[in-house]
Order: structure tokens, then sequence, then C-alpha cells
């Protein structure tokens, strides 16, 4: 017998999510054509292939929780300044400075290289080019101002390639059609008791625009540090290796487009103190720790957050997390591929699911671990945990509430959700074998789940839309998907051919536990 498998149009996902790469590709066509309810398509007993029709009347309707925040902040983006004035700085065997406002309140000084930006007056820009192998730019200024990179590769042996010693609001644009680099020493000279702990570092905020290329490599500590905030709305910035963390904050980094690449010794992206508000974006991460992550001072008075609103998402860490937030944790869209060593996903406070496809592969921990409520409202999720005590899913002694979506959580144990406050259906089964078709479907052939298991496990937390309670169940392993799409195992479409009966359940509550290890009570 053979059964169509087939996922439904999203309105749920962002209509702006851009490709980068062949994974991404697959991943974003499988999205056009995937719903919010993450409803299953019932089988069919032909062998044609062809998919069926979803039913509508599946459709989840589960009110989404956590956070909404999208930072936005008009003073945040250029068009809304004025800029009247340019001074231009351009690096190469000497060093050519144009300043028309040298008696108007702006000075600019040379020596070995290094080039001293003094500015009392407002709506000014500077523009940056040129090549040299030891020289820098400090900027001091008493007024916000526009710093464009138009094709300049600045490495400083003794310091920061770029230095902004202002607190006022740094607008860098990465010029159209330029390529940037920026590399500093691995020791720095002092400054008397100025900060300065990275290739290009602000004491204020960093917004950064533009269609241009920015290649930052830190050798010091960070590659981009500000002690305010960081928004990038576009352009693309690769940091190729850093001694600490790719981009590090005090206070936010927040997000509206743009392609990041990073590759470092510490975190991908680390801010300090504050909160992390992802609106877009794609996202490629490669770190020995954390990959994104909030933290918190609880002596002060920033509001702890971290919330993915959108964006494309690729992280590994060999040691770390892939997304941490000391609070709390909310995903409402986006589209993620983590791997870590320790937690995929992990908050300290809560976790909110209300979207997106979310594959989180731990090889030495949780897939995704709360230490507080976990709350899943939708989205399609598949979460791989280590063997046991590990979970796919992890918040012992705590609330798990499941409204909506389809979850799929493999591990050595999983918690148990909360029949009290959850609708929608889930069950508890036992294990399965690395590589093998895992195939749930109901007692008159609608096809539930069809799964390809990425690594043995003993335990399996499964919930869905197209699980009713009071309906019989078989399950099957082995057998072949033809014509088929999956997500990091999960089919999305495709015919399954059966392969080995190998058990039966009825989902007689709203939580059933058919096999497998539950995780502390509550």
């Amino acid at each position: 017998m053979k059964h169509d498998i087939f996922l439904s149009k999203s309105s749920d996902l962002a209509t702006t999510i851009r490709t980068s790469a062949v994974t991404v590709l697959v991943l974003a066509s499988l999205l056009s054509c995937s719903k919010n309810s993450d409803d299953l398509s019932p089988g069919s007993t032909t062998t044609t292939g062809s998919p069926v029709a979803i039913d509508s009347t599946t459709t989840s309707s589960a009110t989404k929780e956590g956070n909404t925040e999208t930072a936005a902040n008009e003073e945040d983006l250029l068009a809304n300044s004025t800029f009247s004035s340019t001074v231009t700085i351009s690096f190469g065997s000497s060093i050519t400075i144009s300043n028309p406002l040298a008696t108007k309140g702006v000075t600019v000084t040379e020596s070995n290289g290094d080039v001293v930006i003094n500015s009392t007056v407002a709506e000014v820009a500077y523009v940056v080019s040129g090549t040299t192998a030891n020289g820098s730019v400090k900027i001091y200024s008493d007024k916000k101002f526009k710093l464009t990179l138009n094709g300049v590769n600045l490495t400083n042996t003794d310091g920061p390639a770029i230095n902004i010693q202002s607190k006022k609001r740094a607008f860098v644009v990465l010029a159209d059609n330029t390529t940037n680099a920026l590399t500093d020493g691995a020791t720095y000279t002092a400054s008397g008791t100025e900060d300065m702990k990275a290739t290009l570092f602000s004491e204020g905020q960093l917004i950064f625009s533009g269609n241009g290329t920015l290649n930052v490599t830190g050798k010091y500590k960070h590659a981009i540090c500000s002690d305010d905030y960081i928004r990038v709305i576009s352009g693309t910035i690769t940091v190729p290796a850093a001694a600490s963390d790719g981009i590090h904050t005090n206070e936010a980094f927040i997000a509206d487009g743009g392609t990041l690449n990073i590759t470092t010794a510490g975190d991908g992206i680390q801010c300090e103190e504050g909160y992390i508000v992802i609106n877009n974006g794609t996202f490629t991460v490669n770190v020995a720790d954390k990959g994104i992550t909030a933290s918190y001072d609880t002596d002060t008075t920033i509001n702890p957050y971290l919330t993915i609103n959108g964006g494309l998402f690729t992280i590994n860490s060999t040691a770390g997390e892939g997304i941490e937030s000391k609070s709390t944790l909310t995903i409402n869209n986006g589209t993620f591929v983590i791997k870590t060593a320790d937690d995929g996903i992990n908050a300290g406070k809560a976790i909110y699911i209300n979207g997106g496809t979310i594959y989180s592969y731990a090889t030495s921990n949780d897939g995704i671990d709360s230490n507080g409520p976990l709350t899943v409202t939708g989205g399609r999720i598949v979460s791989v945990g280590a063997t046991g005590p590990e979970e796919g899913f992890d918040c012992d002694r705590n609330t798990f509430k499941i409204t909506g979506g389809i979850m799929v959580g493999i591990g050595g144990a999983s918690s148990v959700p909360t029949a009290g406050v959850s609708t929608q259906p889930s069950v508890l089964l036992g294990g399965g074998t690395a590589n093998q078709l895992f195939h749930i479907q109901s007692g008159d052939g609608a096809e539930t789940l069809t799964f390809l298991i990425p690594r043995t496990y003993t335990t399996m937390l499964f919930s869905s839309p197209k699980l009713k309670t009071g309906q019989s169940y078989k399950v099957f392993t082995g057998g072949s998907v033809a014509g088929g799409t999956s997500l990091n195992g999960l089919y999305t479409s495709g015919t399954y051919t059966a392969g080995t009966q190998s058990s039966t359940f009825t989902a007689s509550s709203i939580v059933t536990q058919i096999g497998g290890s539950s995780g502390p009570g509550r």
C-alpha cells in the first residue's frame, strides 16, 4: 500500500526570505509549499504518487505566545538623518585627506599611518578608501556621523583597524559593489584608559547598511564590538576568524536583513547584558562556543530576551549551544539548521515557538532545552538529543504546553507535555534505528508521519494536528518514499510504500505514552 504525503502553503512564513546556498534553496522551496497548520494529507491507496488535497478543517488556530518585539527605531534609519559635509581619507603609499571642515570643527591628523578625527559639529560624513598594511582610523565625535567604507583594506598591527571613541550613533555604510577588509593586531598598544577590544570597535551604536561586503578578522579579541548596540540593516559581513566573538555588544544586537558569515574561536554573536532581536537576514555561524547568545546582568534594568521573527540560520558549534538566551527565547518564524555538541537551543527562563522550520541536532546534550516552561503553538520542529538521559525536548519539572505545530523529538528520554494546558495530542513512543524510515498512519489509512531516523534513539515524542484522541494508529518501519521531499528526515511530500508493521496504538488522551522514557516530573 502506498500513501501520498503533502503539506499546503504557509501564510506564516516571511515572504522576504532570501537564499544563498543550494541547501537553503531546497528549504525555501519546501516552505513555499507548506502551511502553518503543518497538516499532512490523507493517505492514498493508489500507486501513481500524485499528492492529494489537504483537509482545511485541520488548520491550527493556536494563539501565539511569547515576544513579538521588532526593536523598530526610526533613528536607526539612515534616510532619516542628514549629512551635509564630507571628509575623505584615502590610504595608499601616502595618505590623502580632504577636509572642507578643517576650520569649522573637524580636525584630521595623521601619524605613522594612523588617522585621528576629532569632530564637534553635526552632519558630517566620512569616506574611507585605499589600502595599508599598518594603519588605522580613530574617531572622536560629539555628534552622530556617517562612515562609508568605499573599498578600504586596513590592517593595524598594534590595535583596532577602526576605533570609534564616540558614544554617538555611527552609520557604517558598505558602499555598493565594494569589498572592504579590516584586520587588527594580535596585541594592542595601550592608549590611556580607552576601551578597545575589537578590530572594529565603537563606544556607541553601530548601524550597518549598504550593499557592499565587509570582511573583519579579529586577532586580538572580538571582530566587531559595540559597548552600546549593533544593528545590521543590509550588506554582507564576514568574520573569517576571531580570537573571541564575531560580533559582541553590551546592550543589544538587532538584524533586519543582510548576510552574516561568522567563524570564531568564541561565540558567533553575543549580547552581554541586553537583548537580541532578529527580524530577517541570512546567518551562517561556525564556532567553538555558542552560535547566538543573549546574556544578562541581574544588577541592570536592561530587559533581557532573544526574539527571532525570521531569517535563515545555519549554526554549527563544536562545544557550545547553537542558540541560547539566559532569559526568554521566542521563535516566531525562520528556517534553522543547528548542529551542536551542547544543547541546540537553550533558554534560562522560557522558550516559545510559534512558527518556523527548525532542525536542531545535539551530539552530546538536548536538542531543545528550556530551564523553565516550553510552549509550542506552531512550526515544524525536528529536535535530536543524545542518548539517555539527554532529550529531544527538555523542560523537566516545568510546564510543557503544545497547542499546534508538527514536533518530532528523539533522544534518550523526553519531557512529557502537560495535559492540562495542551490542546494538541502528542504521543511518546519507543526506540528506533538510524537511517530507518518510520511511518505512522491512522486506522483508515491516512498518513500521519513519515520520518527518516537520523540517529538511533530510545524515545520519540511526536505531536501533530493529524493526531486525534480516540483514533487508532499503525506504526511501520522500513519501506520507501518515491518522489519525496524531506526536511532533515521529516517528509513533506511524496508517496510512501509500506515496510513492516511493527505496532499499533490508540491516542487515548491528549498525552499518550506507549513507550520510551520520560524525564523527571514537574
